[in-house]
């Protein structure tokens, strides 16, 4: 299993219920993650349109960028052995309905309200990791994380 970075998000509606977000934290760091970084931040309209600009066009393309700018996030760069995968795994599908019906006991399915409001994100590839938290943590260069933690194990 190849060592991997991924961003999680969680999203405004989630991150202003601080005890859930300390349960999500426990959960995350129990489930085998490394929290490489983190950081608090208040997306602007233009970051949250830049950031999920393959959605640009779709119907719910507004909705998506009012939902992530109401109010602050938290961002989280997760390094795990298939972390991509692991995040996904944990988080559950993206409809939360779905989510509900399927996974029960997935993050979304938990702490979802709507698929708009599904409390979280992560990055479905390592092209859209390394891009994702470029944006996120600016400056941030996944492959030289990566680099210094294969020399550190």
């Amino acid at each position: 299993m190849a060592y991997e970075l991924t961003l999680a998000l969680i999203k405004p509606t989630l991150l202003a219920q601080q005890s859930q977000v300390t349960a999500v934290l426990r959960e995350i760091k129990s489930a085998g993650f490394d929290i490489a970084r983190t950081q608090r931040h208040h997306w602007t309209i233009e970051e949250a349109q830049a950031f999920y600009a393959e959605h640009d066009g779709k119907f719910y393309f507004p909705r998506l960028v009012a939902s992530a700018t109401q109010a602050p996030m938290m961002a989280l760069a997760l390094a795990a052995p298939s972390a991509i995968t692991k995040w996904r795994q944990l988080m559950g599908p993206t409809h939360v309905y779905k989510a509900q019906w399927t996974h029960p006991t997935c993050l979304r399915a938990r702490y979802g309200i709507s698929d708009t409001r599904n409390a979280f994100h992560g990055s479905d590839s390592p092209q859209s990791a390394a891009r994702e938290l470029a944006l996120a943590f600016e400056g941030f260069d996944t492959q030289w994380w990566l680099n210094r933690a294969k020399e550190a194990r």
